[in-house]
């Protein structure tokens, strides 16, 4: 495409005549210096004659690069589609090498036509495009900015699947630079960005592609205020389903942990079919410490003040997988794992507790043959079941845990001195 512009093969041949004759000015100077002036010391003037050298030839260079950037910067506002591309291409070369280069290419107005380009229904241009704004966007608070003012997120494609995957992951990275302007409360039409990330979620791109979309609404979400309007059910169901691939778990959980934190993304989260079993089934990669501590961070806050979310946590058998978390975890894992299970052992016993005793007066006074004796037998069978219960899942996890004979010994010593009242599951 922009190989057969005329403009970019005069430049090209420029180029290389002007290397040529840098090398034969080079050469030349080499031939006039006489061997024995190749082993004299060097004086003050030789010196200051080539640190003026060396200037000369930074400044030479910098004047090619302007002439270049000036050139640029004409055809990308007048030229022909192909000349833009051509002057897309060197914008990107330019603003990859400096900082400071990276800045001037912006002040000369640049941006503009180039997210006008993000817009072209030709993919070649496009990219072009988004990988020059790619480069100008790096370590630039003042380009992002601009790049959102010229109206960036309307030239997003419609189509995703009519894009290859190349072009959805440099525009993923795009998109993520431009989200870091959250961290400075700069204001993101983010109702337009969303719809766009979803669908690349949602489409076949690669693992890569999708975490860097994941990080992006990450970022988005840190804005509480952005959550009450951008969360649906589809954001939060594509969320989960990421976090139960270990390859993209971490940054998935990462941002739901933001979204359950508001009361309209908590109901969101608690309704999913999918909640609590992947969340407890996250709790069993040991191989995955964070995941697990985002996991049960997002299990406290859907079990706080819910006892609906708290039975069914116990009915899908949450307990034991708790137990091995607090037993075999990272600290912030265990910690909440411990505080999780003390909420379950404080419902259990409130259940318990307030009915036990006007239980057996009711029986009685119906005419049950309930002694003392039938109650206290009772009790020891409970106990018993629970030892039973806890021995088997403690073996489980030392099996799992492949631990040493004192870890063993500690796990035995801990189920020995445990009681049905100290731990009813």
């Amino acid at each position: 495409m922009s190989d057969s512009s005329p403009w970019l093969r005069s430049y090209t041949k420029f180029r290389f005549f002007v290397r040529i004759r840098r090398f034969l000015q080079l050469k030349n100077s080499n031939k006039r210096s006489t061997p024995s002036d190749q082993f004299r010391k060097p004086t003050v003037t030789d010196i200051d004659g080539e640190g003026n050298r060396n200037m000369d030839k930074e400044r030479e260079s910098t004047e090619d690069e302007l002439v270049i950037m000036q050139r640029s910067v004409k055809r990308l506002h007048f030229g022909s589609w192909q000349e833009k591309a051509a002057a897309a291409e060197e914008i990107r070369r330019l603003a990859k090498e400096d900082l400071k280069l990276r800045k001037s290419v912006a002040e000369l107005g640049v941006v503009p036509p180039l997210v006008a380009m993000v817009g072209s229904e030709v993919g070649g241009r496009r990219r072009v495009a988004v990988q020059a704004l790619i480069e100008l966007a790096n370590g630039s608070y003042k380009n992002k900015a601009l790049m959102v003012e010229a109206e960036i997120l309307s030239k997003l494609p419609k189509d995703i699947n009519a894009l290859d995957e190349s072009t959805r992951h440099e525009l993923a990275q795009l998109l993520l630079s431009i989200s870091s302007l959250t961290n400075n409360q700069f204001p993101l039409n983010s109702s337009k960005l969303v719809p766009f990330l979803v669908g690349i979620l949602e489409s076949n791109s690669s693992i890569e592609t999708k975490t860097i979309c994941i990080r992006t609404l990450h970022n988005l979400f840190t804005m509480l205020d952005q959550v009450e309007i951008l969360v649906t059910n589809e954001v939060v169901h594509i969320l989960l389903s990421l976090s139960s691939l270990k390859e993209t778990s971490e940054k998935g959980l990462a941002t739901l942990a933001n979204l359950v934190v508001t009361l309209k993304g908590k109901r969101a989260i608690e309704n999913n079919p999918m909640v609590p079993n992947s969340l407890i089934e996250i709790l069993t990669w040991e191989a995955k410490p964070k995941s697990q501590e985002f996991s049960t961070y997002i299990l406290m806050i859907l079990a706080h003040q819910s006892s609906a979310q708290r039975e069914k946590m116990v009915r899908l058998g949450i307990v034991p997988v708790l137990l091995e978390v607090a037993l075999l975890g990272s600290p912030l894992a265990q910690k909440r794992a411990l505080k999780l299970l003390q909420w379950f052992k404080d419902e259990r016993r409130a259940k318990i507790e307030p009915h036990s005793g006007p239980q057996i007066g009711r029986v009685g006074i119906i005419g049950s043959p309930m002694n003392q004796r039938d109650v206290d037998e009772g009790r020891k069978m409970m106990k018993k079941l629970v030892r039973e219960s806890l021995y088997k899942n403690m073996e489980k996890i030392t099996r799992r845990a492949n631990y040493g004979e004192d870890c063993s010994s500690k796990l035995k010593a801990l189920v020995l001195s445990s009681s049905s009242k100290s731990l009813p599951y």
